[in-house]
């Protein structure tokens, strides 16, 4: 297996473990301000959406350092498969909600190892062609976008259905 392959694997792993621990890190902490940056700080689907943003760009981090050289399509590839990978929670989310009328803790769990699933497949496939170097600022941009979002409606959610808190 080669060396991005194994890491694809590993980061998906990774995401999972993380992204459940990171589940319950603001309690653990004292619901620490800083924790609810980057974790959930209610079970609204925005706060859930964390659980795959922040391990993965974490990872992929240390993904870039390790083999950016040796693939200059990484970087953008793996921007791609965060937005991809966040944005697959809320749409199957809703999805499956709206079919069936209501939320089951197993489909969520489900949702979130697909999405950490189809954001490292994606950033694999990208990763090794070129097609994504043009727009590699836009996703670099849309990426730190979405990381602010996540520190600014952590603590000032605006009104959505998105951000309600259903416990």
């Amino acid at each position: 297996m080669n060396t991005c392959k194994r890491d694809i694997v590993i980061g998906i792993f990774f995401v999972l473990i993380t992204g459940t621990l990171a589940h319950f890190l603001y309690e653990w902490t004292g619901k620490n301000f800083i924790a609810g940056l980057f974790t959930p700080v209610n079970e609204s689907i925005w706060e859930h959406m964390k659980l795959i943003f922040f391990p993965m760009l974490a990872y992929a981090v240390y993904m870039i350092r390790k083999l950016q050289t040796d693939n200059p399509s990484l970087a953008p590839a793996l921007c791609l498969g965060i937005l991809c990978g966040t944005a697959a929670i809320p749409i199957c989310f809703y999805a499956y909600t709206n079919i069936i009328g209501r939320h089951m803790f197993i489909w969520d769990i489900g949702i979130f190892i697909f999405s950490t699933i189809i954001a490292f497949c994606l950033a694999y496939h990208f990763a090794k062609s070129c097609c994504l170097n043009s727009c590699a600022v836009l996703l670099y941009i849309l990426t730190g976008i979405l990381f602010l979002c996540f520190a600014v409606f952590s603590y000032c959610p605006p009104d959505l259905a998105l951000f309600w808190d259903p416990s």
